[in-house]
């Protein structure tokens, strides 16, 4: 992932680990909502839900584990929108463990937009289509 990519850093919780002394994979996920949260707000998806209730639900994801992570350390986890489409997109994922340096594990999520008040999938605002583009415009293709 380049630089371009939008990030947040945060430390890893001792709690986290598990019996075999290293961070559970289940918790690999929090990490990618973590930084998917943080990207709604930037983009404004979490202030439209707000106001008329259509927003997102995740879909399908993914992990691609490549190295273990271990308490203590601090991770920067970086997404972006790689597929842009009217009712969902792509977002793609890596965490990235300043003690080792490297990526550690690789992700992707399918976001749909969903009307909450119908329970209906249904096309993403304009004013949210805007902000990711505006974001992720180095990596994203758009599918109309």
């Amino acid at each position: 992932m380049s630089d371009l990519n939008f990030s947040i850093e945060q430390s890893i919780i001792w709690g986290d680990m598990d019996a075999f002394n290293h961070i559970n994979n289940t918790i690999y996920f929090r990490y990618f909502e973590n930084v998917r949260i943080a990207y709604f707000e930037e983009t404004g998806v979490n202030q439209m839900m707000a106001r008329t209730k259509v927003g997102p639900i995740l879909g399908e994801t993914s992990c691609r584990y490549l190295k273990p992570l271990t308490y203590p350390d601090t991770i920067k986890v970086s997404t972006y929108t790689s597929v842009l489409r009217p009712k969902r997109f792509t977002m793609k994922y890596s965490i990235e463990s300043n003690r080792l340096s490297s990526v550690v594990a690789e992700g992707s999520g399918e976001i749909v937009f969903l009307d909450y008040n119908t329970g209906k999938t249904t096309l993403i605002p304009e004013s949210i289509r805007e902000s990711i583009i505006a974001l992720d415009q180095h990596s994203l293709v758009i599918i109309n």
